[in-house]
């Protein structure tokens, strides 16, 4: 991999965390924080053309968060930006065109924040809570990080467009 891409995922790694302890506010809206998450990712993947590149700024998100204590998940918070990436990388694989359409990076987005219902129902189960319990506060959770991820995900083709005519990629 050259230097440039891989400085350019760690950056993005870099901003996905800055963007999480800022938006550490008490806003009480779940999954406020997937927007910028699904944003860098999908921006990762969309500018390094290397099969696993937002896989790789996530797994370096994921440690870089476990380092730095965010959040109350352990060593299962690596989990939270691991999963996202994977499933990003996964699309990105069977859809060449993906990040020039609009619906297409919706869709990704879609799916890989669904990724957060798999998180939320571990981290439920493994405090003791009931299992219907836990299925419905998973539920909800993932539903609100859909709906903020997709919002993130909107704004990759006009920005990789962008991007591409500036020369930067």
């Amino acid at each position: 991999m050259p230097l440039k891409d891989g400085l350019f995922l760690g950056f993005c790694a870099v901003f996905i965390l800055v963007t999480r302890m800022a938006l550490r506010l008490h806003l009480h809206i779940s999954g406020h924080s997937m927007f910028f998450t699904m944003f860098f990712l999908l921006l990762a993947r969309g500018c390094v053309k290397r099969p696993y590149a937002a896989s790789f700024s996530g797994l370096l998100a994921g440690l870089m968060a476990m380092v730095f204590g965010l959040g109350k998940g352990g060593l299962l918070i690596p989990i939270k930006f691991i999963l996202p990436a994977v499933a990003v990388d996964v699309v990105a694989l069977f859809i060449p065109g993906l990040f020039q359409s609009y619906l297409l990076v919706a869709l990704t987005a879609a799916i890989a924040s669904a990724t957060k219902f798999a998180h939320t129902f571990i981290m439920d189960s493994l405090v003791g809570m009931e299992r219907p319990i836990a299925v419905q506060h998973a539920l909800l959770e993932s539903a609100a990080a859909i709906g903020f991820g997709v919002a993130g995900s909107l704004l990759i083709p006009s920005v990789i467009r962008k991007l591409k005519a500036y020369g930067v990629i």
